[in-house]
């Protein structure tokens, strides 16, 4: 990829009404938010409140100069028959269904279609989405498809997003993606990521880290709530505390940390953090300007807190 990765992104599936709706006009002030932070890397999908995630985050980046976006493949969304809501975690009518297709023919249909929603000409970066059920396919049909509009100009680079590391790591090393999008597997309470990032750093595949916050046990300084998007289990909820007390020594909170720790990897190019209003980007950008001192990664290894640093 010819463009340097900007060191934090805006993640599109809250602006997408992950799990609650959000205005038209709150999504575009979110990313004004993010665009007034120094944001310069967006991330959207199909999959994320079919196709509003896209159409919203297109009209809002229009004009704007410098930035990379990425989108993802292996979803279409075609016609459906059902009525009321979506069904799989956003807050949009059901008009639309999502069908898997990995082949050749289906991730250049994706794409043109993200196109016309985004409203722009390209995109940087194709995301090859969730293939946990289609492997095989993914590299027999969508990766040579992506590969071949990267020789053409169309994209500048391509890859796969993920929230399991296996998967990635078998691409990493079987083909010539550019790109990992890894999802909470490199995170305060998560560092099963490692051998995936370490394969990455040494064959130059730069990685977007994403669920930094393992959907949100890590979000506040009292650590509660969801891991992983079910209901923490009381050991990591423990864990998470005494690694908040450790962060309040050096006057570091629990979020502040969590942004900072995946960045300590080489391999990790940008943090990727979704955001639902202004007030939440502006928050995160308050917490990535404070440094992090060495002491507490120090401290966190020796008291066994992190099974992994770096």
């Amino acid at each position: 990829m010819t463009t340097d990765l900007p060191r934090y992104g805006l993640g599109g599936a809250p602006i997408g009404n992950l799990f609650q709706e959000v205005t038209d006009e709150q999504a575009r002030a979110t990313v004004d938010a993010a665009w007034d932070s120094g944001v310069r890397l967006f991330d959207t999908a199909p999959h994320y409140g079919l196709g509003l995630s896209e159409r919203r985050l297109g009209a809002a980046l229009a004009g704007r100069p410098g930035y990379v976006l990425s989108t993802k493949v292996g979803r279409l969304l075609v016609p459906s028959s059902r009525s009321g809501r979506d069904q799989e975690g956003f807050d949009v009518p059901a008009a639309l269904e999502r069908v898997w297709d990995f082949s050749r023919d289906g991730v250049r249909r994706s794409l043109e279609e993200s196109l016309v929603r985004l409203g722009l000409p390209a995109v940087h970066i194709a995301l090859i989405h969730d293939p946990d059920d289609h492997v095989e396919q993914a590299l027999a049909e969508a990766y040579p498809a992506l590969a071949e509009l990267r020789a053409e100009g169309v994209l500048q680079a391509i890859g796969l997003g993920m929230n399991q590391w296996q998967v990635p790591l078998r691409f990493v090393q079987e083909t010539d993606i550019d790109v990992v999008m890894l999802a909470g597997r490199y995170t305060l309470l998560d560092q099963s990521g490692l051998p995936l990032l370490d394969a990455c750093a040494e064959r130059g595949v730069r990685v977007l880290a994403a669920g930094v916050f393992n959907s949100g046990i890590l979000a506040t300084d009292r650590p509660t709530g969801t891991y992983n998007y079910l209901p923490a289990p009381e050991p990591l909820v423990e864990r998470a505390t005494r690694i908040a007390g450790v962060c309040r020594r050096h006057g570091v909170s629990l979020p502040q940390a969590a942004i900072a720790f995946p960045l300590r990897h080489p391999a990790i190019a940008t943090v990727v953090l979704g955001a639902r209003a202004p007030e939440e980007v502006t928050t995160n950008a308050a917490l990535w300007s404070r440094p992090v001192p060495e002491a507490l990664w120090e401290e966190l290894e020796s008291e066994g807190l992190l099974s992994q640093g770096r």
